[in-house]
Protein backbone atom coordinates (compact mmCIF):
# COMPACT_ATOMS: atom_id res chain seq x y z
CA UNK A 1 0.00 0.00 0.00
CA UNK A 2 2.98 2.38 0.68
CA UNK A 3 4.06 1.59 -3.43
CA UNK A 4 -0.03 1.98 -4.41
CA UNK A 5 0.23 5.65 -2.72
CA UNK A 6 2.85 6.68 -4.19
CA UNK A 7 1.65 5.89 -7.43
CA UNK A 8 -1.39 7.22 -7.40
CA UNK A 9 0.40 10.46 -6.38
CA UNK A 10 2.07 10.22 -9.88
CA UNK A 11 -1.08 10.08 -11.72
CA UNK A 12 -2.56 13.60 -9.89
CA UNK A 13 0.35 15.21 -11.18
CA UNK A 14 0.03 13.54 -14.80
CA UNK A 15 -3.78 13.79 -14.59
CA UNK A 16 -3.65 17.53 -13.73
CA UNK A 17 -1.51 18.15 -16.76
CA UNK A 18 -3.39 16.00 -19.55
CA UNK A 19 -7.20 16.61 -18.36
CA UNK A 20 -8.14 19.82 -20.19
CA UNK A 21 -6.21 17.97 -23.92
CA UNK A 22 -8.64 14.77 -24.00
CA UNK A 23 -11.71 13.38 -23.24
CA UNK A 24 -11.86 11.42 -19.96
CA UNK A 25 -14.18 8.82 -21.60
CA UNK A 26 -11.47 8.14 -24.42
CA UNK A 27 -8.60 8.44 -22.26
CA UNK A 28 -10.12 5.66 -19.32
CA UNK A 29 -10.99 3.28 -22.20
CA UNK A 30 -7.08 3.09 -23.94
CA UNK A 31 -6.12 3.06 -20.39
CA UNK A 32 -8.10 0.28 -19.15
CA UNK A 33 -7.22 -1.73 -22.33
CA UNK A 34 -3.71 -1.72 -22.24
CA UNK A 35 -3.73 -2.12 -18.40
CA UNK A 36 -5.99 -5.16 -19.06
CA UNK A 37 -3.22 -6.21 -21.75
CA UNK A 38 -0.61 -5.99 -19.32
CA UNK A 39 -2.09 -7.69 -16.04
CA UNK A 40 -3.81 -10.40 -18.62
CA UNK A 41 0.09 -11.29 -19.84
CA UNK A 42 1.42 -11.49 -16.46
CA UNK A 43 -1.72 -13.81 -15.43
CA UNK A 44 -1.28 -15.91 -18.38
CA UNK A 45 2.40 -16.39 -17.41
CA UNK A 46 1.57 -17.29 -13.07
CA UNK A 47 -1.42 -19.01 -12.35
CA UNK A 48 -3.14 -18.95 -15.25
CA UNK A 49 -7.09 -18.45 -15.71
CA UNK A 50 -8.80 -20.39 -12.51
CA UNK A 51 -12.16 -22.24 -13.16
CA UNK A 52 -13.67 -20.11 -10.45
CA UNK A 53 -12.49 -17.28 -12.03
CA UNK A 54 -14.92 -17.78 -15.05
CA UNK A 55 -17.85 -18.05 -12.33
CA UNK A 56 -19.97 -15.50 -12.08
CA UNK A 57 -18.45 -13.01 -13.98
CA UNK A 58 -21.34 -10.12 -12.71
CA UNK A 59 -18.76 -9.74 -10.54
CA UNK A 60 -16.30 -7.90 -12.43
CA UNK A 61 -18.85 -5.94 -14.05
CA UNK A 62 -19.64 -4.18 -10.65
CA UNK A 63 -15.75 -3.83 -9.72
CA UNK A 64 -14.96 -2.36 -13.17
CA UNK A 65 -17.72 -0.01 -13.00
CA UNK A 66 -17.01 1.51 -10.06
CA UNK A 67 -13.11 1.66 -11.00
CA UNK A 68 -14.05 2.86 -14.73
CA UNK A 69 -16.67 5.92 -12.61
CA UNK A 70 -14.16 6.41 -10.31
CA UNK A 71 -11.07 7.23 -13.09
CA UNK A 72 -13.74 9.12 -15.67
CA UNK A 73 -14.78 11.36 -12.64
CA UNK A 74 -11.61 11.98 -11.88
CA UNK A 75 -10.23 13.70 -14.38
CA UNK A 76 -13.47 14.95 -15.63
CA UNK A 77 -13.22 16.82 -11.94
CA UNK A 78 -9.54 18.01 -12.84
CA UNK A 79 -10.54 20.00 -15.62
CA UNK A 80 -12.49 22.58 -13.54
CA UNK A 81 -11.39 21.69 -9.85
CA UNK A 82 -8.88 23.41 -8.39
CA UNK A 83 -5.71 20.68 -7.41
CA UNK A 84 -5.38 21.49 -3.51
CA UNK A 85 -9.62 21.36 -3.31
CA UNK A 86 -9.24 17.82 -5.40
CA UNK A 87 -6.92 16.74 -3.31
CA UNK A 88 -9.23 17.62 -0.15
CA UNK A 89 -11.99 15.50 -1.64
CA UNK A 90 -9.61 12.27 -1.76
CA UNK A 91 -8.62 12.39 1.56
CA UNK A 92 -12.27 11.91 2.45
CA UNK A 93 -12.12 8.20 0.45
CA UNK A 94 -10.50 6.31 3.81
CA UNK A 95 -13.64 7.05 5.95
CA UNK A 96 -15.58 6.49 3.59
CA UNK A 97 -14.33 2.96 2.93
CA UNK A 98 -14.82 2.55 6.55
CA UNK A 99 -18.37 3.39 6.67
CA UNK A 100 -18.83 0.82 3.36
CA UNK A 101 -16.38 -1.58 5.10
CA UNK A 102 -19.11 -2.13 7.75
CA UNK A 103 -22.40 -2.52 5.40
CA UNK A 104 -20.87 -4.88 3.34
CA UNK A 105 -18.74 -7.25 5.33
CA UNK A 106 -19.52 -5.74 9.07
CA UNK A 107 -15.72 -5.07 9.63
CA UNK A 108 -15.94 -2.83 12.98
CA UNK A 109 -14.13 0.83 13.22
CA UNK A 110 -12.32 0.12 16.39
CA UNK A 111 -11.48 3.53 18.63
CA UNK A 112 -7.77 3.20 17.66
CA UNK A 113 -8.77 2.90 14.20
CA UNK A 114 -10.92 5.69 14.39
CA UNK A 115 -8.26 7.87 15.62
CA UNK A 116 -5.72 7.09 13.04
CA UNK A 117 -8.10 8.01 10.83
CA UNK A 118 -8.68 11.46 12.22
CA UNK A 119 -4.92 12.09 12.98
CA UNK A 120 -3.87 10.86 8.97
CA UNK A 121 -7.36 13.20 7.53
CA UNK A 122 -5.65 16.23 9.62
CA UNK A 123 -1.85 15.46 8.47
CA UNK A 124 -2.89 14.93 5.08
CA UNK A 125 -5.05 18.43 4.95
CA UNK A 126 -1.94 20.21 6.67
CA UNK A 127 -0.27 18.83 4.05
CA UNK A 128 -2.39 19.95 1.22
CA UNK A 129 -3.15 22.91 2.76
CA UNK A 130 0.59 23.60 3.08
CA UNK A 131 0.24 24.58 6.88
CA UNK A 132 -2.10 27.54 5.62
CA UNK A 133 -5.24 28.28 8.34
CA UNK A 134 -6.45 30.75 5.44
CA UNK A 135 -6.15 28.48 2.31
CA UNK A 136 -8.07 26.04 4.16
CA UNK A 137 -10.80 28.40 4.80
CA UNK A 138 -10.95 29.76 1.42
CA UNK A 139 -11.76 26.07 0.14
CA UNK A 140 -14.76 26.74 -1.37
CA UNK A 141 -17.01 23.48 -3.23
CA UNK A 142 -17.38 23.78 -6.93
CA UNK A 143 -18.31 21.38 -9.86
CA UNK A 144 -15.41 19.58 -10.24
CA UNK A 145 -14.90 18.81 -6.61
CA UNK A 146 -19.08 17.58 -6.78
CA UNK A 147 -17.58 15.15 -9.60
CA UNK A 148 -14.88 14.60 -8.03
CA UNK A 149 -16.44 12.99 -4.99
CA UNK A 150 -18.87 11.28 -6.51
CA UNK A 151 -15.58 9.37 -8.08
CA UNK A 152 -14.32 8.95 -4.80
CA UNK A 153 -17.54 7.28 -3.45
CA UNK A 154 -17.09 4.56 -5.92
CA UNK A 155 -13.66 4.04 -5.10
CA UNK A 156 -14.52 3.38 -1.75
CA UNK A 157 -17.17 0.94 -2.48
CA UNK A 158 -14.66 -0.69 -4.66
CA UNK A 159 -12.21 -1.76 -1.61
CA UNK A 160 -14.55 -3.84 0.78
CA UNK A 161 -16.62 -5.23 -2.42
CA UNK A 162 -13.51 -6.92 -3.56
CA UNK A 163 -12.81 -9.13 -0.86
CA UNK A 164 -16.83 -9.75 -0.60
CA UNK A 165 -16.58 -10.65 -4.03
CA UNK A 166 -13.08 -12.91 -4.55
CA UNK A 167 -13.68 -16.54 -4.69
CA UNK A 168 -9.64 -17.40 -3.89
CA UNK A 169 -8.55 -16.26 -7.18
CA UNK A 170 -5.29 -14.94 -7.45
CA UNK A 171 -4.72 -11.30 -7.26
CA UNK A 172 -3.46 -10.68 -10.84
CA UNK A 173 -6.37 -13.19 -12.15
CA UNK A 174 -9.59 -11.47 -10.39
CA UNK A 175 -7.56 -7.96 -11.64
CA UNK A 176 -7.76 -9.02 -14.94
CA UNK A 177 -11.26 -9.97 -14.90
CA UNK A 178 -12.07 -6.17 -13.62
CA UNK A 179 -10.13 -4.76 -15.98
CA UNK A 180 -11.71 -6.16 -18.97
CA UNK A 181 -15.11 -5.79 -17.78
CA UNK A 182 -14.06 -1.69 -16.67
CA UNK A 183 -13.07 -1.61 -20.69
CA UNK A 184 -15.79 -2.88 -22.19
CA UNK A 185 -17.89 -0.66 -19.89
CA UNK A 186 -15.81 2.26 -21.07
CA UNK A 187 -15.99 1.55 -24.95
CA UNK A 188 -19.62 0.93 -25.32
CA UNK A 189 -20.42 4.71 -23.18
CA UNK A 190 -17.36 6.28 -24.73
CA UNK A 191 -17.81 5.09 -28.88
CA UNK A 192 -18.44 9.10 -29.80
CA UNK A 193 -15.41 10.26 -27.72
CA UNK A 194 -13.00 7.11 -29.22
CA UNK A 195 -13.88 8.12 -32.55
CA UNK A 196 -13.87 11.80 -32.56
CA UNK A 197 -10.63 11.88 -30.55
CA UNK A 198 -7.87 13.13 -33.10
CA UNK A 199 -5.08 11.03 -31.61
CA UNK A 200 -2.20 11.52 -33.76
CA UNK A 201 -2.46 14.99 -32.75
CA UNK A 202 -2.05 14.67 -29.53
CA UNK A 203 0.48 16.46 -27.23
CA UNK A 204 3.06 13.90 -25.50
CA UNK A 205 1.81 15.12 -21.70
CA UNK A 206 -1.06 13.12 -22.80
CA UNK A 207 0.79 9.96 -24.27
CA UNK A 208 2.88 10.45 -21.10
CA UNK A 209 0.06 10.36 -18.86
CA UNK A 210 -1.51 7.49 -20.81
CA UNK A 211 1.45 5.18 -20.28
CA UNK A 212 1.98 5.91 -16.78
CA UNK A 213 -1.50 5.94 -16.04
CA UNK A 214 -1.72 2.64 -17.50
CA UNK A 215 1.14 0.83 -16.39
CA UNK A 216 2.12 2.12 -13.25
CA UNK A 217 -1.17 3.54 -11.85
CA UNK A 218 -3.49 0.86 -13.11
CA UNK A 219 -1.85 -2.28 -13.84
CA UNK A 220 0.19 -2.12 -10.87
CA UNK A 221 -1.82 -0.31 -8.93
CA UNK A 222 -4.51 -2.77 -9.35
CA UNK A 223 -2.85 -5.68 -8.50
CA UNK A 224 -1.55 -4.07 -5.20
CA UNK A 225 -5.14 -3.12 -4.29
CA UNK A 226 -6.35 -6.32 -4.85
CA UNK A 227 -3.74 -8.43 -2.86
CA UNK A 228 -4.02 -5.96 0.28
CA UNK A 229 -7.61 -5.91 0.36
CA UNK A 230 -7.54 -9.50 0.44
CA UNK A 231 -5.67 -9.67 3.67
CA UNK A 232 -6.97 -5.91 5.31
CA UNK A 233 -9.82 -4.24 6.16
CA UNK A 234 -10.64 -1.70 4.25
CA UNK A 235 -10.59 1.04 6.37
CA UNK A 236 -6.93 0.27 6.64
CA UNK A 237 -6.43 -0.05 3.11
CA UNK A 238 -7.68 3.11 2.29
CA UNK A 239 -5.91 5.27 5.42
CA UNK A 240 -2.72 4.81 2.94
CA UNK A 241 -4.26 7.52 0.69
CA UNK A 242 -3.48 9.96 3.36
CA UNK A 243 0.12 9.78 2.39
CA UNK A 244 -0.68 10.74 -1.32
CA UNK A 245 -0.16 14.44 -0.15
CA UNK A 246 3.11 13.69 0.68
CA UNK A 247 4.15 12.07 -2.11
CA UNK A 248 2.74 14.57 -4.36
CA UNK A 249 5.17 16.92 -2.77
CA UNK A 250 8.05 14.18 -3.64
CA UNK A 251 6.97 14.41 -7.31
CA UNK A 252 6.59 17.89 -7.49
CA UNK A 253 10.29 18.31 -6.37
CA UNK A 254 11.29 15.33 -8.80
CA UNK A 255 9.50 17.39 -11.60
CA UNK A 256 11.80 19.99 -10.84
CA UNK A 257 9.37 22.12 -8.24
CA UNK A 258 10.00 23.95 -5.41
CA UNK A 259 10.12 22.11 -2.18
CA UNK A 260 7.66 23.24 0.72
CA UNK A 261 8.41 24.97 3.63
CA UNK A 262 10.01 23.20 6.77
CA UNK A 263 6.44 23.73 8.88
CA UNK A 264 4.47 20.81 6.45
CA UNK A 265 6.54 18.44 7.54
CA UNK A 266 4.34 18.20 10.59
CA UNK A 267 1.51 16.77 8.44
CA UNK A 268 3.83 14.21 7.12
CA UNK A 269 4.68 13.18 10.61
CA UNK A 270 0.49 13.01 11.16
CA UNK A 271 -0.03 10.64 8.47
CA UNK A 272 3.07 8.41 9.60
CA UNK A 273 1.54 8.43 12.62
CA UNK A 274 -1.87 7.41 11.59
CA UNK A 275 -0.30 4.94 9.87
CA UNK A 276 1.75 3.46 12.79
CA UNK A 277 -1.62 3.37 14.11
CA UNK A 278 -3.09 1.09 11.83
CA UNK A 279 -0.28 -1.38 10.96
CA UNK A 280 -0.30 -2.16 14.97
CA UNK A 281 -2.66 -4.97 15.49
CA UNK A 282 -5.30 -4.87 17.53
CA UNK A 283 -4.87 -6.77 21.10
Amino acid sequence: MLTFSALVAGSFSLGALAAPLIDPLALSALRFLLAGVIVGAAAFATTGITRSATRAPWRYLVLGALLAAYFVLMFEGLKTAEPVATAAVFTLTPAMAAGFGWLTLRQRLTARMGAALAIGAVGALWVIFRADPQRLLALQIGRGEVIYFAGCVAHALYAPLVRKYNRGEPAVVFTFGMMIAGWVILTLTGIPSILSTDWLALPAIVWITLLYTAIFASAATFVLLQYATLRLPAAKVMAYTYLVPSWVILWEIALGGRAPPALILGGVALSILALLLLLKDEG
